[in-house]
């Protein structure tokens, strides 16, 4: 599989939560290569189940949630500019004069209106969203033809190549968890599976992990690993919260986790020279584990988080190899020797 084009195909599709439709459908052909049979449910989550022959086998989820953050339109003004609200943990610092797409009948281009610095009484303010206006360069009576209330809206970036391995790009929190699952299971292909696995590439996990509550009440897993980012070092950042881009995937360890399933994760990534470090939280997760671990009567959960650069911006920063050191251990995890 050649991760770079899977992950430029995964971040090219827009997916604002509760309308991943054109995701969740690139993710759904991708995985179809795997599991034939891969659907969407009510909810818009991806999933399949791929069975091992080895009798009595527990069920391992795979999950990784296919949404992004975004706006949605709220209003459309006299003016024909567009007031909208945030779907998501928008980093406002960065929204004022940016580019965007409106998701309405057609996508529309717009700007984020900005006051120029020469007539702003304070332009080091971070804006709230009810600040936020689009402009459309249309009069109401010609927005209201194409865009409604409801219509998302995404900031209009795309997939960039930084050097070498290193990929700027929308969505990669958290298409590069989605990724590093169909890479694992393209892995997969020529090993023995010690699990029935449950993939589920979920939807709204940016408004509340809604969507992988449900998933997970219908896959009924025994045990369950959810991929998803975490935060890569920058210069302004605290080493201790943080991992360095290229230094491999992040094990988690958290009370919401199972220390048997971090301690095996451990120990097969140094079995295997897989370079990894261990993300500590404390209470909780912050991903779809924290719902996972507690559907129906309770599932054993981990977390392999990939480190980004710049989480929740149009210019999310991520190394391939992170991505790859993730697959390599879930398969390491998942499947057996070929003579098992």
């Amino acid at each position: 599989m050649d991760i770079k084009e899977t992950l430029k195909k995964l971040t090219g599709a827009v997916g604002v939560s509760g309308c991943e439709d054109n995701a969740a459908n690139a993710a759904l052909e991708l995985l179809k290569q795997y599991a034939p049979d891969a659907s969407t449910d009510a909810l818009g989550n991806v999933t399949a189940i791929i069975r091992t022959p080895c009798p009595g086998a527990k069920t391992l989820m795979l999950d990784a949630h296919i949404d992004q953050i975004g706006m949605l339109v709220t209003y459309i003004n006299d003016d024909g500019s567009l007031k909208a609200g945030a779907c998501g943990g928008l980093d406002m610092r960065v929204m004022l004069a940016q580019s965007v797409i409106v998701h309405g009948k057609e996508d529309i281009q717009g700007v984020v209106q900005t006051l120029p610095p020469h007539v702003s009484s304070d332009h080091t303010k971070v804006p709230e969203i009810a600040d936020i206006t689009i402009d459309i360069g249309m009069s109401r009576e010609q927005a209201e033809k194409v865009v409604a209330p409801g219509d998302r809206i995404t900031i209009a970036s795309k997939c960039r190549t930084l050097s070498g391995n290193v990929i700027s790009a929308p969505s990669v929190d958290d298409r590069s968890g989605v990724c590093a699952i169909l890479l694992a299971l393209d892995m997969l292909r020529a090993r023995h599976l010690r699990y029935n696995l449950a993939v589920c590439f979920s939807s709204q996990e940016e408004t509340g992990e809604r969507g992988v509550k449900g998933a997970s009440f219908n896959l009924e897993p025994d045990e369950a690993i959810a991929v998803d980012v975490s935060f890569g070092r920058t210069p302004d950042s605290t080493p201790y919260e943080t991992a360095p881009l290229g230094s491999g995937v992040m094990i988690g360890t958290s009370a919401v986790l199972d220390r048997g399933m971090t301690s095996a994760l451990k120990s097969l990534a140094e079995k295997n020279k897989i370079p990894y470090t261990i993300e500590v939280m404390p209470s909780s997760t912050g991903t779809n584990a924290d719902s996972i671990a507690v559907s129906k009567g309770g599932v054993k959960c981990c977390t392999l988080s990939i480190p980004i650069r710049y989480m929740h911006t149009p210019i999310e920063t991520v190394d391939l190899i992170d991505i790859e050191s993730t697959a390599r251990l879930i398969c390491e995890y998942v499947g057996g020797d070929n003579n098992d």
